[in-house]
């Protein structure tokens, strides 16, 4: 898979680097990317499907990325960078929902499109193309609370406190409670949606000894069944999102009752699909969009074989399965996961 540059790097080899564009009647359009958490699987399929799009899209001539380990204002920083740079549009995944609204509403001011995905912001003008995440928290919890038999004890592993799409799964979790008043949160932590940072969460709490039923994970979840099963604790149900190593372990790890519910990174490359249908005079009539998700649990024959169908050895286990986003994305899979852009095959 291509290496990512990342932060100041990134706009300064890519601004130089810049294709004159295409010939013809395309456009040569030139997008700017932010996204503010490295590391991550799901981050990484949401850049690399924005470079598979752009790629595809007959109008992209360029490609920014600002793609590195930071905070809000980090974030500015390269907002305010892909301005200077002078791109047509940002794509961004938002690191809070109003800190950036300086920058974004700069960069709308000179005609600039905004289009935020997997979590909103509240410059006005700005367009977000986001997984519904409230849906997708209240459909896990659902099912979990439901297995429990509206009565338990649960471990609730959250993301990154103050982030959009955190608080909206939050609302979306807490909607499923007050459904279910016998379910009773016994741990809440944040995983920061780092993987080595939630199993060694799990791994504490597994050793404090503390009982309890189940686990409801914001889609850092296979290394929680690997916590499990490494210390030699009972299993208990787990939700999850659509990771391709949760998936896996959804048909293969014996004993292991849990749902997955999809989440799929590649809303990025809808977001760079939607940034040029606006740039071309075709913006959708909401400046809101929401691709809901579906739960996939291994409780049932059909749901086994819906996981069964979805599972790809090709993937990085950290990568949801959910490759494409219908309607918006036309890549290949071949394409995303090269990770490739404009310019650079």
């Amino acid at each position: 898979m291509k290496k990512l540059l990342t932060g100041a790097a990134a706009l300064a080899i890519a601004a130089t680097l810049a294709p004159a564009g295409f010939a013809g009647s395309h456009k040569a359009y030139t997008i700017g990317v932010s996204n503010t958490v490295q590391g991550n699987g799901w981050r990484e399929q949401m850049i690399c499907a924005m470079r598979a799009q752009a790629l595809v899209e007959g109008d992209v001539s360029n490609l920014i990325v600002a793609h590195r380990n930071t905070d809000s204002a980090g974030q500015l920083e390269d907002i305010n960078n892909l301005i200077e740079a002078g791109v047509d549009a940002i794509v961004l995944n938002p690191s809070n929902p109003d800190a950036l609204n300086s920058a974004l509403e700069s960069a709308m001011a000179q005609d600039i499109v905004v289009v935020a995905v997997d979590a909103g912001v509240t410059a006005e003008g700005a367009y977000v193309l986001s997984n519904n995440q409230e849906e997708y928290a209240y459909l896990g919890a659902k099912w979990l609370f439901e297995q429990l038999g509206g009565s338990g004890d649960v471990v609730y592993m959250r993301g990154i406190a103050g982030v959009s799409a955190d608080t909206d799964r939050d609302n979306g979790f807490k909607r499923a409670l007050e459904e279910y008043p016998g379910i009773n949160v016994v741990h809440e932590v944040f995983t920061g949606w780092q993987q080595d940072q939630g199993k060694q969460q799990m791994f504490d709490f597994l050793a404090t000894g503390i009982p309890f039923d189940g686990v409801w994970t914001s889609g850092i979840d296979n290394v929680i069944v690997d916590a499990f099963v490494e210390s030699g604790a009972p299993l208990v149900p787990i939700v999850g999102a659509d990771n391709a190593g949760f998936v896996q372990y959804l048909s293969e790890v014996e004993g292991l009752e849990g749902a997955a519910v999809t989440n799929p990174g590649s809303v990025g490359g809808a977001g760079i699909a939607l940034a040029v249908d606006i740039l071309n005079g075709e913006a959708p009539d909401s400046q809101t969009v929401l691709v809901d998700p579906v739960l996939w649990e291994n409780t049932t024959e059909e749901g086994q074989a819906t996981i069964a169908a979805a599972q790809n050895p090709n993937l990085d286990p950290e990568w949801p399965v959910s490759v494409t986003v219908p309607g918006w994305t036309d890549y290949t899979m071949e394409q995303i996961i090269a990770c490739e852009g404009p310019g650079e095959g």
